[in-house]
Formats: structure tokens, C-alpha cells, sequence
């Protein structure tokens, strides 16, 4: 008999994966090691609940969510690909086998747009369902241009997909403190930076780099290993490591970004999907979200240090590593 559990993702991120990997990923413990939460089959079948909200349709939240899983879809170094099943009367949540995408109306959680919840195997880390709630106390709109005040329900679906998927939350974005409190996103280059455009915002419907790093790297297709590299090392601070630094790597020819984090006790990170040539890295401190945006909110991660550029570049191989390197940080 499988052992089941549900986990519920709403700004957080439950657990990660293997430091070997650049990303945040979904994981569960088995036997002492962490297992990356994934589709076993690669296609997963989802449903859409047959009502709309906020004045839309079901089909038009068919019409939106199907665009942004079609974009998933369409990384050419991913394998997995999605089915839409048909409408359904269910709502997400429900432990029904379904994974089920709609609107869910929850008032009180007044700076969540929108959620992803997941029903794994313990056993083997199978994602068995997963769904998507919309929060219908905010207004929504799946115009082609968006529409002011209203949140773009592709843009979301795109974010929440990535969960859906099996990704946690990228850091690369760049914020500023808004005047009635929290953040206001002033760039991403993740689609999977956990905090969303402005109402009227049509900004995140494209996916970039680090996504498509994230999800060939789970379901790798295309020959993604075999035309990629990475970049490996340590980033310490007076010769002991740095758990939870953000790593970059800039590729100098394509001017994108893939970024990951050092991710054990002695600062052990890899960054890898790389495309082959020279590459900047920039190491900082998590410092436009919140921590618990990405890590369990026990983890020793170290805000402590002065952003640093490694003194050279890197010059990342097709197909293997660069060789490890140490990035030493200076404490603030």
C-alpha cells in the first residue's frame, strides 16, 4: 500500500532537493536521500472546474491556463507534456485523484493569488495529483493586453504550473518596499519569483532561462544534458560555508540568467543548464523576499554578506563542469 501525504504550496517552499542541482525542486526523503517530486509518466492529466468567477467563464480559465501549460510544454529540452481531461464539478483541494484547476474564493488570505497543492507517494516521490487554486477575492481578466486593475490569470497559471510541475521559487527578481506595505516586483527574470506583477501586468506570460533550466533539468529531453554544463563550488565566509546564497551565473553571449542556490552546511552549489561559454557568477543574499519564499523556515540560511562577483570568469564546457570554484564572501 502507498503511502500518501498532501502538501500545500502557497509561498513556500517545503523542502529541496540534492545540493547537485541548480534550482529549487520539490523533494521527499526516502531511505535517507532526497527524491525529486515528479511525474512518473511525464504527461500528467488535469481538469478545470466547470464555473468561472470574477467574470469569467470556465472556458475562458480553460482558454488562459491551457496557453501557459501549452508553454511549458513547448521547451524543446523537456519531455513533459500535459492533457487536458474535461471539465469537472470538483473543486481543488479535494483528495479525489483529479488534479483540479479553479476558483476558490478566500478572502482572508489577502496577499495570496493563488495556490498549488500537491498528493505525492512517500514511497518513491510520485506526484499521484495536484491542484491549482485561484483566489477569487482578487479580480481577474484573460485579455489578450490585460486589463487595468485586474490580475492576468496567464501569468499566474504560468507560475503555478511550474509548481504543478514540481518547481519551487526562483530568486532572480529585483523589488522595492511598496508605500502600504509588502513588495513591488520591479523585474524578474524567473517566472518562478515568487512575487507577481501589478494588477494590468501581462509581463510573466514567457518563460525564461532559469525556467526552462528548472524543468529540463527534472524532465530532461532533447539532449539537454548532453549540450549543457554547470558551474560548481563553495561559497564561504571566514572559511566556513554559506548555506542559502544566491548564486548567478550571467551568460555573457545570450545575456540570461540562470540562478540556484549553495544549499549544504559547507556552501556546496551547483549551477547547471548552462549553455556552453564564459559566464559572470554573482553571489548575494536573499534580499528582495522573503526567506521562507524558498526555504523551510528552520534553515540556517545566512543573510550576513556583502554581494560578490567571483574575480574572474567562468567558462562553462558542453556536456561537463567547469571545475569547482570558492566564492569568498565579507560579512556586512
Amino acid at each position: 500500500m502507498r503511502l500518501v501525504a498532501r502538501a500545500v504550496i502557497v509561498a513556500i517552499v517545503f523542502a529541496h532537493a540534492s545540493p547537485a542541482f541548480a534550482y529549487l525542486k520539490f523533494g521527499v526523503s526516502v531511505g535517507g536521500r532526497t527524491i525529486t517530486l515528479k511525474w512518473a509518466a511525464g504527461a500528467p492529466r488535469y481538469y478545470v472546474t466547470d464555473r468561472g468567477a470574477s467574470g469569467l467563464t470556465s472556458n475562458d480559465v480553460q482558454g488562459a491556463v491551457g496557453r501557459a501549460f501549452a508553454s511549458w510544454q513547448a521547451v524543446p529540452t523537456s519531455a513533459i507534456s500535459y492533457e487536458f481531461a474535461g471539465f469537472t464539478s470538483a473543486l481543488p483541494g479535494q483528495d479525489d485523484g483529479l488534479s483540479t484547476i479553479g476558483f476558490v474564493n478566500h478572502p482572508e488570505l489577502t496577499r495570496v493569488l493563488a495556490s498549488t497543492s500537491f498528493l505525492i507517494d512517500n514511497t518513491t516521490g510520485e506526484l499521484l495529483e495536484s491542484d491549482i487554486f485561484f483566489n477569487d477575492a482578487f479580480t481577474w481578466s484573460t485579455a489578450a493586453a490585460g486589463e487595468s486593475g485586474k490580475f492576468d490569470l496567464e501569468s499566474i497559471a504560468l507560475h503555478e504550473i511550474g509548481h504543478f510541475s514540481g518547481l519551487g521559487h526562483s530568486a532572480l527578481g529585483e523589488t522595492e518596499l511598496a508605500s502600504g506595505g509588502g513588495r513591488r516586483v520591479i523585474a524578474a527574470d524567473s517566472i518562478m519569483f515568487p512575487i507577481a506583477f501589478t494588477a494590468g501586468s501581462v509581463a510573466a506570460r514567457s518563460l525564461r532561462a532559469d525556467d526552462v533550466a528548472g524543468v529540463s533539468d527534472i524532465y530532461p529531453d532533447g539532449g539537454f544534458s548532453q549540450n549543457t554544463g554547470s558551474v560548481s563550488g563553495r561559497v564561504t565566509k571566514n572559511g566556513g560555508g554559506v548555506f542559502g546564497a544566491h548564486v548567478v551565473a550571467f551568460d555573457l553571449a545570450t545575456q540570461t540568467m540562470v540562478g540556484g542556490f549553495s544549499l549544504t552546511a559547507a556552501g556546496d552549489f551547483v549551477v547547471a543548464g548552462l549553455a556552453p561559454g564564459p559566464h559572470l557568477i554573482r553571489v548575494e543574499p536573499i534580499d528582495d523576499a522573503d526567506v521562507e519564499e524558498f526555504f523551510n523556515a528552520r534553515a540556517p540560511v545566512d543573510l550576513n554578506f556583502r554581494v560578490k562577483f567571483y574575480e574572474r570568469l567562468v567558462v562553462v564546457p558542453r556536456g561537463g563542469d567547469s571545475g569547482a570554484i570558492e566564492v569568498q564572501v565579507t560579512p556586512k
